[in-house]
């Protein structure tokens, strides 16, 4: 069991929290504050234990210095104070005398915000690169080092493994969340146990089938995926996506009887909102069709084995949702979840998107803030910004 921020004394500490504020800013305006919102508990928590609260988090890529303008973290500071109804002190530097004055005149209950770690990425990617040095520099900031980032926990970054290296540390009520949900539904799952995996490409979770064709029930595939495993089959695909090198993977994973494949889909002869879609069984589709979303008879193959199902996780959409005409398959999903009483666990990235824009947020038992971080642990991985955290 990794320490959480409730097992320390926080009062008078100069506490570091890393959080994942990597959100989409248009113009200076951002569009979606939920990692923001996400982090609220732990930060509170900290706040009310009088900490001296010192946040640090990424932004985008920086890989120049014009980078650096579309990348910073100010629009973060201002939308933080408003949600902590409390001013949020924003020092736009990663290092140097004016950041370490900042921090040296705190007061108990103030938090202040440091720029976008990934400043330090322009010379020699020292953040990404876990630079030993700056992880050092970093954690003589501070007294104690809270982790809850969850969606950067599979990365070994100054940030998280190189702090972590050199104070005392913990998890925040983020990550905890995270954790808890994982080890739920991968060690300890309910059943039937069934998986839901989408998204354009095989390549991307084929770690995740091998692991979980081993631990689930069903893995019920969708999105652009369920090409290949048709090729595999002898189906002809049309031009809809196919990956091409994994073609015997597929055929490999259909020995085993736990894999069901769709029976229609909604094809179109391209991809936007004002083409004409149409529904093709999959024997039908032609040489110029493009299947963007699974079809009516699949939704209901899916929904037999979603309702019996008391363990479910999902990861990826069922079709090219950000278009009207191919988001019915998601939004399907989304309805059989929404009158499922069992656990419903949702991957992050385009899932967690859509799920939330959808307006099904209420209706998951966890939605992750971590794409990436949530597909290694589906596939079976530890994730190094938590593995260096202190044991309990």
């Amino acid at each position: 069991m990794k320490k959480t921020i409730q097992d320390y004394n926080l009062n008078n500490k100069r506490v570091i929290i890393r959080c994942d504020f990597n959100v989409p800013i248009k113009s200076g305006i951002i569009e979606d504050d939920n990692r923001i919102k996400e982090s609220l508990e732990t930060i509170n928590y900290a706040i009310k234990n009088n900490a001296k609260v010192i946040l640090m988090s990424h932004l985008g890529r920086v890989k120049t210095e014009e980078d650096k303008k579309e990348n910073s973290l100010l629009p973060v500071s201002v939308r933080l104070s408003e949600l902590l109804n409390k001013r949020v002190k924003f020092i736009p530097f990663t290092h140097g005398k004016e950041l370490e004055d900042a921090i040296s005149s705190m007061n108990i209950q103030d938090v202040l915000l440091i720029e976008n770690t990934r400043y330090e990425d322009i010379d020699g990617k020292k953040e990404s690169g876990n630079d030993e040095a700056l992880g050092k520099y970093w954690s003589s900031l501070g007294d104690i080092y809270i982790n809850d980032a969850f969606g950067t926990s599979h990365r070994s970054h100054a940030s998280n493994v190189g702090i972590a290296s050199n104070l005392p540390s913990g998890i925040g009520f983020l990550i905890e969340k995270e954790m808890e949900a994982f080890n739920k539904v991968l060690n300890n799952p309910e059943r039937p146990y069934t998986v839901i995996l989408g998204g354009s490409k095989v390549a991307d979770k084929i770690n995740v089938i091998e692991n979980l064709v081993k631990i689930a029930d069903y893995i019920l595939i969708g999105g652009g995926m369920a090409f290949t495993f048709l090729k595999a089959k002898g189906y002809n695909i049309g031009k809809s996506i196919l990956d091409e090198e994994n073609i015997e993977f597929c055929k490999k994973m259909l020995a085993n009887k736990k894999i069901i494949l769709p029976l229609d889909f909604i094809c179109s002869k391209e991809i936007s909102d004002s083409s004409n879609a149409y529904e093709k069984n999959i024997d039908d589709i032609a040489s110029d069709d493009i299947g963007l979303d699974i079809g009516t008879k699949t939704r209901e193959l899916f929904s037999t084995y979603i309702n019996q199902s008391n363990t479910i996780v999902w990861n990826g959409t069922m079709g090219v949702s950000e278009y009207k005409n191919f988001a019915n398959g998601t939004i399907a999903i989304c309805e059989y979840l929404k009158n499922n009483d069992g656990t419903k666990v949702v991957g992050g990235g385009d899932t967690a998107a859509a799920v939330i824009n959808l307006g099904y947020k209420a209706a998951m038992t966890h939605i992750s803030t971590g794409g990436g971080a949530s597909l290694e642990l589906l596939e079976g991985k530890s994730l190094p910004g938590i593995e260096i955290i202190n044991e309990k």
